[in-house]
């Protein structure tokens, strides 16, 4: 009867949309079978959590969210202010410098300054044989700690903040500034009264990104050894063998997931701003003394080689001077974390032209709704997701075993839960939210007039997206295409818990090597992941710069 209805409510949608609303639903499937768990009750392998780890859990995550933002705050806002409303020599190279610790995957760092600092680096080496001081005799920063977690996640999620509030800032009208200065308030006043209040949207957003980030960290706080919610539910997964409860784990990283997604909606609930495309004047922006640029310099230059230069440096130093590897077995290991990063972005970016193409042939709200479920999973950290995908596919592996060994006799083994298959969809469910923001920024600046008067000249609707829109839309695949072959490769907790059998990839075996203190051995994957990771950071700059290349010095 229901079924009925809907037919008959939505039959004249376009068939493009009943496929997005098909889509949507097997994306959702994740937070469907984690958020079910609830209704399965409390067992004894949640109830022994609640009683020895889960405060720590708790307490953890949440010293990590509130360190993580003081952190990303503190460096984030200063450069971006820096790069966007002062001008002294240097500004351009920094403004897109800024960007490339979003190469560095946190784990790696974390392994870098672990080799670097820990009791046997070179750090404190250098110091028990200088001063002739043994261990305990002397004072030294614990890097395997929370507050070395909180550090770690810093380095490499800052250019979130930076990079939206570095464009708001760009965005204020220099008239507005200028009016503030008339009216007695000083460049200081003028700053903290005007600029970053009109900024605070985009601040806010992207302290909102890096903190879901900081939540799905899974190989920092795994290695340093703090409890959080997502190391949590791996161990409760593997080392109790409890789904359930490694669900209800999950349910509740979830819920702190959805709240900084109802702060951020929360915080701009009221906020109107009205900001003057106007391009800034090199006349407007404020001139740097000599002394002022040194301290601009060592603000923006500090971040760039404590997040970036010196973990580069130090991997690559180690790739080649000291590693020891198989030349056949990380060519292997390359071989599966390329393909099967290019398979998932293959499939991410073809889905979301579906569901770009569906928006924009029959926008309903129905199809809108489709699309904006498919792309919750970004939001989500991939134990989660890996947790929502592996149960069902479970099941329905053994419903078709128990099925073809009864009727046919047939051993048919694992098919979707033991299998690339399982890995596939949770890249998808994952990351497809970042190929459609790309692909619809793309289908979107091709107006619609252009379809129609293809069509009036004869042209198919594939003849349409053949020959107009694919080759006006290449920067923008590629784009989107790239972006999500990078984070698939940098992936960890989703592809340790899914993976097959006797498959590995860089992300898990620089892992692997690095919970075995073989931090040396694991800087050749650690310094590939790197390198291909700047591929969409270069690509970002580029962007950015073309975009405001009236206002380069």
């Amino acid at each position: 009867m229901i079924m009925a209805v809907i037919i008959k409510r939505y039959k004249s949608i376009h068939w493009l949309g009943g496929i997005a609303l098909v889509v949507a639903l097997l994306l959702c499937l994740p937070i469907l079978v984690v958020t079910s768990s609830v209704f399965a009750g409390f067992g004894p392998t949640l109830a022994h959590l609640a009683n020895t780890v889960l405060a720590d859990y708790v307490i953890n995550s949440v010293l990590l969210l509130i360190g993580v933002s003081v952190g990303v705050l503190a460096i984030g806002i200063p450069t971006a202010w820096l790069t966007s409303a002062c001008d002294f020599k240097g500004k351009t190279l920094f403004s897109w410098a800024l960007l490339l610790p979003l190469a560095m995957p946190a784990y790696i760092v974390a392994y870098t300054y672990t080799g670097l600092l820990d009791f046997a680096g070179p750090v404190q080496s250098g110091i028990r044989a200088i001063t002739g001081l043994s261990y305990g005799q002397y004072w030294f920063f614990e890097v395997r700690s929370l507050g070395g977690a909180i550090i770690m996640l810093t380095l490499v999620l800052y250019p979130y903040v930076y990079l939206l509030a570095r464009a708001a800032f760009l965005e204020h009208s220099s008239n507005s500034l200028d009016v503030c200065r008339t009216l007695g308030y000083s460049r200081k006043r003028a700053f903290f009264h005007l600029s970053l209040p009109m900024a605070r949207p985009a601040i806010i957003a992207g302290l909102t990104l890096a903190l879901m980030e900081t939540l799905a960290d899974f190989g920092t706080v795994q290695y340093f050894g703090v409890s959080t919610f997502t190391t949590g539910i791996y161990r409760t997964f593997y080392g109790f063998g409890d789904a359930t409860a490694a669900s209800q784990l999950a349910t509740m990283l979830l819920s702190f997931v959805a709240l900084l997604i109802i702060i951020e909606r929360y915080s701009r609930r009221q906020f109107r701003y009205n900001n003057n495309s106007e391009q800034r004047q090199a006349s407007s922006l404020i001139q740097l003394s000599f002394r002022q640029s040194t301290w601009a310099w060592l603000i923006c230059l500090a971040p760039i080689s404590a997040g970036f230069l010196l973990p580069a440096a130090v991997l690559s130093y180690w790739s080649f001077t000291q590693a020891i590897f198989e030349l056949n077995q990380f060519l292997t290991l390359a071989w599966n974390s390329l393909y099967l990063a290019f398979s998932a972005a293959a499939i991410a970016v073809l889905l979301a032209l579906l569901l770009a193409y569906a928006k924009r042939i029959k926008s309903t709200a129905l199809v809108q709704g489709a699309t904006t479920i498919a792309g919750l999973g970004y939001a989500l950290p991939g134990t989660i997701i890996a947790i929502g995908i592996i149960i069902p596919l479970a099941w329905l592996d053994h419903q078709m075993i128990d099925a073809m060994a009864r009727f046919f006799d047939l051993d048919l083994g694992l098919i979707l839960s033991g299998t690339l298959f399982a890995l596939l969809f949770a890249y998808t469910v994952r990351f497809l939210a970042v190929s459609m923001g790309a692909v619809q920024v793309g289908l979107d600046k091709i107006k619609l007039n252009l379809d129609n008067s293809a069509r009036s000249l004869g042209q198919s609707n594939f003849q349409v997206i053949t020959k107009i829109h694919f080759p006006l839309m290449r920067s923008s695949l590629l784009t989107a295409l790239l972006i999500v072959f990078v984070d698939v490769l940098k992936e960890l907790p989703a592809t340790m818990i899914l993976r097959p059998f006797n498959f590995n990839t860089l992300a898990v075996h620089a892992f692997e090597l690095a919970s075995d203190e073989r931090l040396i051995d694991a800087a050749p994957a650690s310094i590939m992941i790197v390198a291909v990771g700047l591929l969409p950071v270069i690509l970002l700059s580029r962007s950015i710069s073309h975009s405001r290349a009236p206002q380069a010095r």
